[in-house]
């Protein structure tokens, strides 16, 4: 399995969660690309780590369908699946909407702020054509609202979609397509701002929903794994 070539990179100290954020960051920037071998001491060299926080970790991603796995055979990078992320989008479009209508009549203008700054990085870098910083940028506006509300189960809910949506997303933001999120992001802050929550919210829901072209031209399969 090709990774990384520098060792030890992640101290040794790593948790669970660590290993899961490195192999999951792996996972939606390609570097570990779909249907490649996930083998145990490739990535105890390569993080650094032991065996035992990578397959919790790996049984983490799993669970967000980001690897499949047969026991005592092997573990794969998923294949982007269509319905799967289909499936994926509608969840998160629905707990960023309630987490958006929750939120404005608890907002301040530190969190509008928050959310203007946020897109205008979001703006310079798909202008620039920075697909990681216009993702690092998208998560910053979205997680305003989501820190607002207040509402743990709506986190621990994105947490399980939200990395299978990220893959797609790379696709839309390294394309022209993406610059109609910077718009809605936009208008949800117009209407945030206005305490208008129901148009805000069904603004937020719409935004996630815009991800649908990009799965249709993804080439991905159709069928679950």
């Amino acid at each position: 399995m090709p990774v990384p070539e520098s060792q030890g990179v992640v101290a040794r100290s790593l948790l669970r969660d660590d290993a899961y954020r490195a192999l999951r960051d792996a996972i939606v920037d390609g570097t570990l690309a779909p249907g490649e071998r996930l083998n145990d001491p490739d990535l105890v060299a390569w993080l650094g780590i032991s065996r035992t926080p990578i397959r919790e970790a790996l049984a983490r991603l799993e669970q967000s369908g980001l690897v499949q796995t047969k026991p005592g055979r092997f573990t794969i990078v998923s294949p982007l699946n269509v319905r799967e992320a289909r499936n994926a989008q509608l969840v998160a479009a629905a707990m960023h909407e309630l987490a958006v209508r929750e939120a404005v009549p608890l907002m301040s203008e530190h969190e509008l702020k928050a959310m203007r700054g946020a897109n205008r990085r979001f703006r310079a870098a798909l202008r620039a054509n920075d697909v990681d910083a216009a993702l690092a940028a998208d998560d910053d506006f979205h997680e305003v609202a989501v820190e607002a509300c207040a509402n743990p189960m709506i986190r621990s809910v994105l947490e399980q979609v939200t990395p299978m949506l990220r893959r797609i997303e790379r696709i839309r933001f390294a394309s022209l397509t993406g610059r109609a999120s910077a718009a809605l992001h936009d208008k949800i802050v117009t209407l945030s701002a206005a305490g208008d929550a129901e148009a805000a919210a069904l603004t937020a829901r719409e935004n996630w929903l815009t991800l649908e072209p990009v799965l249709a031209e993804t080439g991905a399969i159709d069928e679950p794994q």
